[in-house]
């Protein structure tokens, strides 16, 4: 018989290849296929519609027994790959953990050796004591008491160094109980205790959302930090799970995910499953097969979480629903936000998408209908939000007494305020974050005399100094490392350290508070799944005093010790070449903002800022997210951008570019011509990035009232990309949220 068959390469169409009368698949199966010269992965879509011209190629075999994946989500691939503009066996390929992929993986239906996992069995004042000075058995300890006291050794494998042999220590020291299991990690044994009682506001929520059991609907959660949405989330799962069926909890970053999996296996045990990039491929298949056979119920994950095979599954949940990082910037470029709620409809079952920081996007849609919006509008126990202070930089700058022609960085990074803030802090017991979303040492190197900056060869960005690295100047997008020279390559006159990252703010902290206890939280300091744990786990146990990073700190974190957040300059973002820029430094700093006070003490926030009175900062003052968004709203509505139109960015790169240049012209042509009325095209221009990784980047911009007929020309446009000649690569973003 003929078989309709996507293969997963980067080709557009289906292909038509021979099977045996008698075969038996099921859609989305998983095949290998001869392909050009080589074999591939290929997936059954369903009886070919008519022979194509020509001899037809047969499978080679069917690598499991049944499919993959089931009709739900075979439908949302299919979904994605028709919206998103991606080929479908790609698209099918990438759903899928990265050993599923591969030709020479397994059946799927085999099982993988029995693994055993770990649990901790004394609490965390005994194995403290007992492990003394042992800093990588105290931070395998860690690692665990952070998943929720249990995880599985392939696991720890990947995330602490020596984990076989640290475990076998651990457990004849009476800390670790090892468990030979066939299935899911153990229950987690902190998993007893009582779930505390609902507030009123909290209480309102979980009714309104389980009323909707059953059917599909999508939520807006719009609660203010500290109001307790992750509770909302475990009370609305209980009840799912009660009626029989599973759920799916979408999380921005794999910094959220160790401290939510922990809070969800302490509800629900083995239950859970874990999904992200810091799992080894084993592990991420393992999961993906206890979700697929039904061992877990309950899926955590990140934005590749979204294609989880989630039995019987009846909520779906995005918690921080704002944050692009839900965007996938390469190959599939979906929103995992946006699939959420397409999966949700296909399996009529509630949508749930929360955020103290809404999207823009997700706020219309509430306003318009499509949504509904249920609030917590106070946080637990109706302790108080933090109180806001703003830091005029510019007016501080003014009035200090400098000569001003010394050459020197105008930014003091710890004003006299929040120098004083700081000391208060730290004299009360209590913790401090400090917020600069800037990596290194200094953002920029130039020189004093003619003013040439260091620059990335393939790049055009600027350099940034690691002083923790020897001084060397490294390119934060293609990870170019050079050591900083003693003078300007140009004029050999003397170059200037101008700007400031993380690195410079724990410096200058170590010199104003030297017996200050400092932690860095930063993708710099941060090499592996457990140095992040570890960082997390320390300093809620206020074993730091203060916890200095960049945007890393402000994603959901709970730290009931800290009292004071200091956001070192607001203003980074702000002169981004995107219109959202506004929106995310809002976000960001409502985000860190909230970090501040969650606990018994109050919580106070300094902000220092160039433009204070700038509406993404002035906003942050009074915790004032209406103000911002209706201001920011009328201002997209004024130039027509999203959410009052839809957005589809073609990009163009290649090493020549002219030639780049040229098929960007030659795309920008067949696009005027095919346009829809009322259809706007915007380039092609370079790319705020003009260069990275030694290609040269152009971008066109077209923007429509509704996706239709974006994804119509966008088609079209397809075709005109496939003629591009060698070296030039087209790519298609449905729905951009980077611009750069």
């Amino acid at each position: 018989m003929l078989l309709e068959v996507a293969v997963g390469a980067p080709v557009r169409g289906t292909f038509t290849y021979e099977a045996d009368d008698d075969a038996r698949l099921e859609p989305g199966q998983r095949l290998v296929v001869p392909f050009g010269r080589r074999r591939a992965i290929g997936f059954y879509l369903g009886p070919a519609q008519a022979a194509p011209e020509g001899k037809v190629r047969r499978i080679e075999q069917a690598l499991d027994g049944e499919t993959l994946f089931s009709p739900d989500l075979l439908s949302l691939i299919r979904f994605a790959a028709d919206y998103y503009l991606y080929p479908l066996g790609e698209a099918l390929r990438s759903a899928l953990p990265p050993d599923l992929g591969r030709v020479d993986r397994q059946p799927a239906t085999e099982r993988a050796p029995a693994i055993e996992t770990v649990s901790l069995i004394q609490p965390a004042e005994v194995w403290k004591a007992a492990l003394g000075r042992s800093r990588s058995q105290a931070a395998l300890a860690a690692h665990l008491e952070a998943r929720g006291g249990s995880a599985r050794l392939e696991e720890l494998k990947v995330a602490v160094k020596d984990a076989p042999a640290l475990v076998r220590k651990l457990a004849a020291k009476g800390i670790l109980a090892l468990h030979a299991a066939d299935g899911g990690a153990p229950d987690s044994p902190f998993s007893g205790g009582q779930a505390p009682r609902p507030s009123d506001d909290q209480a309102r929520a979980i009714e309104t959302i389980t009323a909707s059991l059953g059917r599909f609907e999508t939520f807006l959660l719009h609660g203010v930090t500290g109001s307790g949405k992750t509770e909302v989330y475990l009370r609305i799962i209980s009840e799912v799970r009660e009626r029989g069926g599973g759920a799916l909890v979408l999380v921005p970053e794999i910094a959220l995910t160790p401290q939510l999996a922990g809070r969800f296996r302490a509800r629900f045990g083995s239950q859970v499953a874990v999904l992200h990039s810091g799992l080894s491929d084993r592990e991420r298949t393992r999961e993906h097969s206890r979700l697929r056979n039904g061992e877990a119920t309950i899926a955590v994950g990140v934005r590749s979480a979204v294609f989880a095979p989630v039995p019987s599954l009846g909520v779906v949940i995005v918690d921080e629903e704002h944050e692009p990082s839900f965007k996938q910037e390469e190959k599939l470029r979906y929103n995992a936000r946006d699939l959420a709620v397409y999966r949700a409809r296909l399996n009529q079952t509630p949508c749930v998408l929360g955020s103290a920081t809404p999207s823009l996007e997700s706020l219309a849609n509430a306003r318009e209908g499509r949504y509904r919006l249920v609030e917590l509008p106070e946080r637990i126990d109706s302790r108080p939000l933090p109180t806001v202070e703003l830091v005029d930089l510019s007016a501080a700058r003014r009035t200090r007494n400098e000569a001003p022609t010394e050459p020197r960085d105008e930014l003091e990074l710890l004003g006299p305020r929040l120098s004083l803030a700081l000391e208060e802090t730290l004299a009360s017991g209590k913790q401090a974050i400090l917020f600069l979303n800037r990596r290194g040492h200094a953002s920029l190197v130039l020189c004093g005399a003619c003013g040439e900056s260091a620059r990335c060869p393939d790049c055009d960005v600027a350099l940034t100094h690691h002083l923790s690295r020897g001084g060397e100047l490294r390119c934060h997008y293609c990870d170019f490392r050079t050591p900083k020279p003693a003078g300007c390559p140009s004029c050999k006159g003397e170059l200037l350290v101008i700007g400031a990252g993380t690195e410079r703010v724990e410096r200058e902290l170590a010199k104003r508070f030297p017996d200050a206890r400092t932690l860095r939280l930063d993708r710099d300091a941060v090499g592996s799944t457990a140095e992040l744990t570890r960082i997390l786990a320390a300093f809620a146990k206020g074993e730091a005093d203060v916890l200095v990073g960049t945007q890393m700190v402000a994603k959901g974190h709970d730290f009931p010790g800290v009292t004071l957040v200091g956001v070192i300059l607001a203003d980074i973002g702000l002169g981004m070449p995107d219109f959202r820029a506004s929106e995310r430094t809002f976000q960001l700093l409502a985000q860190v903002a909230g970090r501040a006070g969650r606990g018994r003490d109050p919580g106070r926030v300094l902000i220092q800022s160039f433009h204070p009175s700038a509406s993404a900062i002035a906003c942050v003052e009074g915790h004032d997210f209406p103000r911002f968004a209706a201001g920011e709203l009328e201002r997209r509505r004024e130039l027509g951008y999203p959410p009052f139109s839809r957005a589809l960015a073609v990009r163009i790169e290649g090493e020549d570019s002219a030639e780049a240049e040229r098929t960007g012209r030659r795309l920008a042509e067949a696009a005027k011509r095919w346009a829809f009325p009322g259809m706007k095209l915007l380039g092609p221009a370079p790319a705020p990035i003009a260069r990275l990784r030694g290609r040269s980047r152009f971008q066109l911009l077209l923007l429509a009232q509704g996706p239709g007929p974006l994804q119509a020309l966008g088609r079209r446009l397809v075709d005109v990309a496939q003629t591009a000649p060698n070296g030039v690569k087209v790519a298609f973003d449905m729905d951009p949220l980077s611009m750069l």
